[in-house]
């Protein structure tokens, strides 16, 4: 084959595989590079607020995907609805590169570029799916931040995309490449605590506010662009001591905080913890029977569902919620505790969290430590890696990385029952096979969302 007729992705393909080579024989900077500057994968960001890199946001802070998955490919193009941001972050891209990249508001920009590999989401939740699915159908590999969807109807459909289209998709829960989370998956698979019974999510409650009044959105925020797919609003803003944007919003960050654009903790941490509990019940192809919140606080009054008033945080503050399965095992989602999880079997329990891993099973393996490779297999049979080169290794090979959306949507769907649980104040039963909530019409219909019209998702 000549090298004329090589494909963009025959390049990508042999210039990754070589700086693997390199990235064994060398643990240097460098070697995160790759072979030829117009090899590596380009790549167009989609938000550009403190997930994506929080420079960008004008806190010169450390979080943030973009400074190592630059490691792997180059940003040729930015898109925020934020004028601020994309100055912000062409700037940043600028000095990895030593070239500006495109800036845009209308995302589709990027979507059409045909010179793009690779599209990294991190916008507000609200806009993931319609994103990540219109990223698909245009061609393009994603790695979406999580959670995935905003809905259990969305996680339907961008699963249904990714079949359709053979795309590689990397959801941002890093935990699944976290060498102690993957060590207890493979305690949990070799049976050293026994047969599994339940998982506890300690994932934290969500703040409060004060009431935030109604405010003129700042001239470098396109407010209209920024809620997208969700109904109009106003905009409302108070300045003060809160987070990293020093204030209480209905905009960026603070956005966690309103069901309108997320589901709060229970898809904040729990698109993390729970997604780690699915994983280690084995449950990623299957869901919950019945979802009970035994107890849930929230910061205002709701009705039928859905918060009354619209000048404060809505979602939940504290919370106990489980999630019964079929056979008996049991997730349940709490507020209160230690972050980590819990997981309880017949001969033991482990408790695992990004900071460690404990329990009498983990001391147990200095002297019967698990098999040579037990780990790598219960990381899909891979090499141990970080998140971000999992992906890229698995845009390469064209095979599932390892927080795929078939399994995420299955753990996402238990933090989404839970919050429709939690809004309604009862018990709801769900039926995993056809994935629809029994005998409740009200919780039914809160599993899908009207989409704003003009933002509908395109074919």
């Amino acid at each position: 084959m000549s090298s004329r007729s090589l494909t963009r992705r025959d390049l990508l393909k042999s210039s990754l595989a070589f700086a693997g080579a390199g990235l064994v024989l060398d643990h240097s900077q460098r070697a995160h590079g790759f072979v030829a500057a117009n090899d590596r994968p380009r790549v167009g960001a989609i938000g550009t607020g403190s997930r994506w890199c929080q420079k960008a946001t004008g806190v010169n802070g450390p979080h943030g995907s973009a400074p190592t998955f630059r490691k792997y490919g180059d940003y040729v193009a930015l898109c925020d609805a934020d004028s601020s941001r994309r100055e912000l972050a062409s700037g940043i891209v600028k000095s990895w590169t030593g070239r500006q990249p495109t800036s845009h508001s209308d995302y589709r920009a990027i979507l059409d570029n045909k010179q793009i590999d690779i599209v990294h989401i991190s916008t507000p939740d609200h806009w993931h799916a319609k994103i990540a699915i219109e990223a698909m159908k245009a061609g393009k590999d994603v790695y979406c931040e999580k959670p995935m969807t905003l809905t259990i109807e969305e996680g339907r459909q961008v699963c249904d995309t990714c079949r359709q289209t053979g795309q590689i998709v990397q959801i941002g829960t890093q935990q699944r490449s976290g060498r102690q989370f993957i060590q207890a998956i493979a305690m949990i698979r070799a049976g050293r605590i026994g047969k599994l019974k339940k998982a506890t999510c300690h994932i934290g409650g969500a703040p409060t506010s004060p009431e935030i009044p109604r405010a003129t959105a700042p001239s470098h925020l396109d407010w209209n662009l920024w809620l997208g797919p969700v109904p109009m609003t106003d905009f409302r803003f108070l300045a003060g001591n809160n987070g990293e944007t020093k204030s209480w919003s209905r905009g960026h960050y603070e956005f966690r905080w309103w069901y309108e654009y997320s589901g709060g903790k229970l898809t904040d941490w729990g698109a993390h913890h729970v997604d780690i509990a699915t994983w280690g019940l084995d449950k990623t192809t299957t869901g919950p029977v019945s979802v009970d919140p035994v107890m849930v606080k929230h910061p205002v009054p709701f009705e039928n569902g859905r918060p009354t008033d619209p000048s404060r945080y809505n979602t939940a503050t504290a919370f106990l919620i489980k999630a019964l399965f079929a056979d008996g095992q049991e997730i349940e989602i709490r507020h209160d505790g230690r972050n980590g999880i819990l997981f309880e079997g017949t001969r033991g329990r482990i408790f695992v969290n990004r900071g460690s891993i404990t329990g009498k099973p983990v001391d147990e393996l200095k002297s019967n430590p698990l098999p040579s490779g037990a780990l790598q297999e219960a990381y899909k049979n891979r090499s141990l890696t970080n998140h971000f080169r999992n992906f890229f290794e698995a845009a390469v090979a064209r095979k599932e990385p390892i927080s795929d959306v078939f399994s995420h949507h299955r753990g996402l769907t238990t933090c989404h029952l839970a919050g429709i649980a939690a809004r309604l104040g009862r018990k709801i039963g769900w039926d995993p096979k056809a994935e629809k909530i029994v005998g409740d019409p009200q919780a039914q219909a809160m599993v899908g969302r009207e989409v704003r019209k003009g933002f509908e998702t395109q074919a």
